[in-house]
C-alpha cells in the first residue's frame, strides 16, 4: 500500500533535516532565532492535538478497561524495564549517550496517528485504540519526565520537578488550552486535517533542526559512525520484536478476541517522534539531544515498516476469517 512506503516522504524529508543541520548548522545570532521558533511552534503542535480529541471517541472506547491498564503497562512499564535491563547491560562499546537515547526511547508514550491507522486497517477495535492510544499520549506528558527524573538519573541523565513544570507549561498548557477551545475551532479542525497534519510535521522538524544544530557544533558525527548507526536499527528491531511477542501472547493468555489483540498490538509497541523530539528539547541540555533522539527517529521508521507488514498480515487473517463465516452460514 502506498501508505506505508519503506520511505514515505516525511521521513526522506527528516533526513534531509538532519542533513541540512549537519552541513549548515544554526549558529551564532541563528541560535537563538531557532529556539525561539521551536518552542512557538511546540505549543501550537500541542494545541492542536488538544483541539483533535474526541471526549466521544474515548468515552465509546473507554469501557475496554483491562486492554488499556495491559496497553498502559506495555508502554509504561515493559518497556521502561527493558530499557533499564538494556542500558545495564550495554554489551556493545558505543557511547553512553546511545544507551541513554534507547532508555530515553522506552520511556515515551505511544503514538496516536499511526496505532489507530494501523488498527484501523488490521480489522481492529478502533474505538478502543483511539481511547489508549489518546490516554497513552497525554499520561506520557506526566509520567514520562517523572520516570526520567526516576530512571535515567541512574545513567547520568537529568530530570527533575523544575523540569516536570517545563513539560506541563509548554506542553501540557497548550494541550489542555486546545482541547478547551475544542467547540469552537473542532470542526475548522476537521475541515483541515492536511493542514494540521503539515504543521505537526514542521514542528517535528525545526526541533529537529535545532537539535541536531546543536549537536553538530558539539561532534555529535566524530561520536556516530556507521557501526553505531547499524547497531542502533539492529537493537531498535529486537526491542520492537520483543515487545510485539510480549503483547500478542499476552492478548492471547488473557483471552482476548482478535479485534482486541490487534489493538493491543499497535497501541502497546509504538514510541512517538511527536511527543518525544519536542520533550527531550525541554529535558536535555541542548549538546546531548541530538545523539538522545537517534535511537527514537531511527525506531520510529522502523516500527512503521514492521506494523505495516503485520496490520497487512492481520488485514488478511481478518477477510480470511469472515469469507468462512459467511460459508459457513450459507452452508
Amino acid at each position: 500500500m502506498k501508505l506505508f512506503r519503506v520511505l514515505d516522504p516525511f521521513t526522506l524529508t527528516l533526513i534531509c533535516t538532519v542533513l541540512l543541520a549537519s552541513f549548515f548548522p544554526a549558529q551564532g545570532s541563528f541560535v537563538g532565532f531557532f529556539e525561539g521558533l521551536t518552542t512557538a511552534a511546540i505549543a501550537l503542535l500541542f494545541f492542536m492535538h488538544g483541539a483533535k480529541l474526541s471526549r466521544e471517541a474515548i468515552i465509546s472506547g473507554g469501557s475496554h478497561w483491562r486492554l488499556h491498564l495491559w496497553v498502559m503497562c506495555s508502554t509504561f512499564i515493559l518497556f521502561p524495564v527493558l530499557g533499564v535491563l538494556f542500558a545495564w547491560w550495554a554489551p556493545v562499546n558505543v557511547s553512553p549517550e546511545i544507551y541513554s537515547g534507547f532508555l530515553y526511547l522506552c520511556i515515551l508514550p505511544a503514538t496516536v496517528q499511526s496505532a489507530i491507522a494501523f488498527t484501523s486497517i488490521a480489522g481492529g477495535n478502533v474505538a478502543a485504540a483511539v481511547c489508549s492510544a489518546s490516554a497513552s499520549s497525554l499520561l506520557g506528558i506526566f509520567l514520562s519526565p517523572l520516570l526520567v527524573g526516576m530512571v535515567m538519573h541512574v545513567q547520568g541523565a537529568s530530570g527533575s520537578l523544575q523540569q516536570v513544570g517545563s513539560i506541563m507549561l509548554q506542553l501540557l498548557v497548550p494541550f489542555v488550552a486546545g482541547h478547551l477551545s475544542r467547540p469552537w475551532i473542532g470542526e475548522w479542525v476537521a475541515r483541515h486535517k492536511k493542514w494540521i497534519g503539515k504543521t505537526d510535521q514542521t514542528s517535528i522538524l525545526l526541533v529537529v533542526y535545532s537539535a541536531f544544530s546543536e549537536a553538530v557544533t558539539h561532534g555529535i558525527w566524530h561520536k556516530v559512525g556507521i557501526g553505531s548507526l547499524l547497531f542502533i536499527a539492529i537493537v531498535s528491531l529486537v526491542l520492537l520484536g520483543l515487545v510485539l511477542a510480549v503483547n500478542i501472547f499476552v492478548a492471547r493468555r488473557l483471552g482476548f478476541n482478535k479485534a482486541d489483540e490487534i489493538t493491543i498490538v499497535f497501541c502497546g509497541s509504538k514510541k512517538s517522534l511527536a511527543n518525544g523530539i519536542p520533550m527531550a528539547n525541554i529535558l536535555f541540555p541542548a549538546a546531548t539531544v541530538g545523539m538522545m533522539v537517534l535511537p527514537l527517529m531511527i525506531f520510529h521508521q522502523l516500527q512503521l515498516m514492521v506494523c505495516a507488514v503485520l496490520a497487512q498480515r492481520y488485514q488478511r487473517q481478518t477477510a480470511k476469517a469472515a469469507a468462512e463465516k459467511n460459508a459457513a452460514a450459507q452452508a
